[in-house]
């Protein structure tokens, strides 16, 4: 029996960048109640299956077919393992495309987001054309702006978007 897969948009030495689709359910309901994913990103509610395919549907997936863009799950290309997020958004309080990435806990510090992150930002300006891409974090989350750095991406406000506390530090690059 066939089933459809999910598009690899992107592949990397170790990695691939697919379509999230509602079959990414576990997964996505693992990872938004890490901890980690609680505390620098945020409570999404999603507490059952049912709502993480929501999710996917209702944000990944329908950001996917209004912008051409999104969220990816990330997988080992080896053993096809999701090991986490990784893509571009469109929020209402940005002016401009945000990068942005969770992994599951198991695998941080394998140099896997830094490897994602830089693909999709090659992504942003050779496929989709973009000239500049920003990134939102929390000014606690060291490990996530070390990596931002490491992208290239540099500090340039603090902002507080409406309904969002605490603040967050806005960091920036142009991609021309």
């Amino acid at each position: 029996m066939h089933r459809d897969l999910p598009t690899v948009v992107l592949q990397t030495g170790r990695l691939r960048l697919r379509h999230m689709a509602a079959s990414d359910a576990a997964f996505m309901l693992d990872l938004l109640n890490e901890p980690s994913y609680l505390r620098f990103i945020g409570d999404r509610g999603v507490r059952t299956l049912d709502a993480a395919r929501d999710y996917i549907l209702g944000g990944p997936a329908d950001m996917l077919r209004r912008l051409g863009f999104s969220f990816y799950v990330v997988e080992l290309e080896e053993s096809g393992s999701p090991v986490g997020v990784c893509g571009l958004a469109k929020r209402d309080f940005l002016d401009d495309v945000d990068i942005g990435y969770a992994f599951a806990s198991p695998h941080w510090g394998q140099g896997y987001a830094y490897e994602a992150a830089s693909a999709v930002l090659a992504h942003a300006k050779n496929d989709i054309g973009l000239k500049r891409i920003v990134a939102t974090v929390r000014p606690d989350n060291a490990a996530s702006i070390r990596l931002l750095e490491k992208l290239g991406l540099r500090f340039e406000r603090s902002i507080e978007p409406a309904g969002h506390t605490p603040e967050l530090h806005l960091f920036g690059m142009a991609l021309a």
